[in-house]
């Protein structure tokens, strides 16, 4: 059982979820409110937990991706069922990266539970408490907090204020053309081409690219394929045409794939 808490998109409020699978496979969440949910509020939770689980995708043709590249089919047989797992919206993956610039993963982590702690709505998910990552209405109040410096309050600041008029939604970005997406994005303080792919990748949930900034991926790319030197990004691009329309999902796989086999 999965229990969690998150801000709605587009009212912002922060309701619980308490989802399980069962052993054919069904998925199902009970959604856990102050106040009784509208169909409309009820319709975007139920929309906002499948793509954070990326549930929204039909993953019926996964499969021929490994069949098309042995390399793949090899880590989706050591992964089996792995699919990405997104931020709740793509304001909380926008506030992750700004979060972490120049830090440790393992300190930006600690930060923003200090401020889920600090500053968010806590819920109550099947008698246990579940704290939120502050709605943007709670960040915007934000004036300092330990471990962020005076620039980053000041960015998180303008990104809450950002996500409170819903000058973007998860939806939207997805529906945009990538580049439009990726420049709109770009157009948030203290967000940059690495930023933004994060954000439209894992907060957005866009299933099917592969991002251009990141050298894990090509890290995780090289080990895979036993390549004697990393990989150029024409190189990647070129063994991506076979993930197609699974980019993302290779791209998480061969990086969960790498992580553990360097950990060992």
């Amino acid at each position: 059982v999965l229990d969690a808490a998150f801000a709605l998109e587009g009212s912002w409020l922060t309701v619980g979820v308490s989802v399980e699978q069962s052993e054919s496979g069904t998925v199902k969440g009970r959604l856990f409110s102050e106040r009784a949910l509208g169909r409309a509020e009820l319709s975007a939770a139920k929309s906002q937990v499948e793509r954070i689980l990326s549930l929204d995708v039909d993953g019926s043709g996964y499969a021929e991706v490994g069949e098309r590249d042995p390399v793949v089919g090899r880590l989706q047989a050591a992964f089996s069922g792995l699919r990405p797992v997104c931020f709740w919206s793509w304001y909380e993956a926008a506030a992750w990266s700004i979060i972490g610039q120049r830090m440790r993963m393992g300190q930006a982590a600690a930060v923003k539970a200090g401020l889920a702690t600090e500053l968010g709505t806590q819920v109550q998910v099947g008698g246990s408490p579940q704290r939120a990552f502050p709605a943007p209405r709670q960040l915007a109040e934000l004036q300092y907090f330990p471990g962020l410096t005076a620039a980053k309050v000041e960015r998180l600041r303008a990104l809450a204020e950002a996500a409170r008029v819903n000058r973007f939604d998860s939806a939207m970005l997805r529906s945009l053309p990538r580049a439009e997406a990726l420049a709109a994005l770009q157009e948030l303080p203290g967000i940059g081409p690495l930023s933004a792919e994060l954000v439209l990748l894992r907060g957005a949930g866009d299933p099917d690219h592969v991002p251009e900034h990141t050298a894990r991926l090509t890290a995780a790319v090289q080990w895979a394929y036993g390549l004697d030197s990393p990989p150029t990004a024409e190189h990647i691009a070129s063994l991506a045409e076979a993930w197609a329309p699974y980019r993302t999902w290779v791209v998480v796989l061969l990086r969960s794939a790498h992580y553990e086999a360097t950990r060992a």
